[in-house]
């Protein structure tokens, strides 16, 4: 088990708190996923549509602009006919792979169990 990171001193769940950053990234139902999606390079918004169940357009799309607003992924636009856009993580999104696979593996590890309270029996 790795060592709690040392935040300066902060209220009790105050605002500010950088620890409530982390919270809110994966408070956000697609951020994850999208990161993740990208780990191997970057891809087309029609790729990425393709490759995410369950995520519409347009929530595609507002996942994209507050993840490049965030300065986790870039956009990059292509001088083409038709246009041609891609999208790539920066250092930061790519050191979010960190955390997602360590979620990854307590899933693996617990999923069914919590699953199993949750929905009597189903596995995750």
């Amino acid at each position: 088990m790795t060592e709690p990171i040392r935040f300066a001193p902060y209220g009790e769940f105050e605002a500010d708190c950088p620890a409530r950053l982390g919270v809110d990234l994966f408070g956000n139902r697609w951020l994850p996923v999208v990161v993740y999606m990208l780990r191997d390079g970057p891809q087309r918004h029609s790729e990425l549509l393709a490759g995410i169940g369950g995520i519409s357009q347009k929530m595609l799309t507002q996942s994209l602009r507050r993840m490049e607003r965030m300065t986790l992924v870039r956009r990059r636009r292509y001088a083409e006919a038709p246009p041609r856009v891609e999208y790539e993580l920066t250092e930061s999104g790519r050191d979010l792979l960190v955390p997602i696979h360590a979620l990854g593996a307590w899933v693996d590890a617990h999923g069914a169990e919590v699953s199993a309270a949750l929905y009597g029996g189903t596995d995750v």
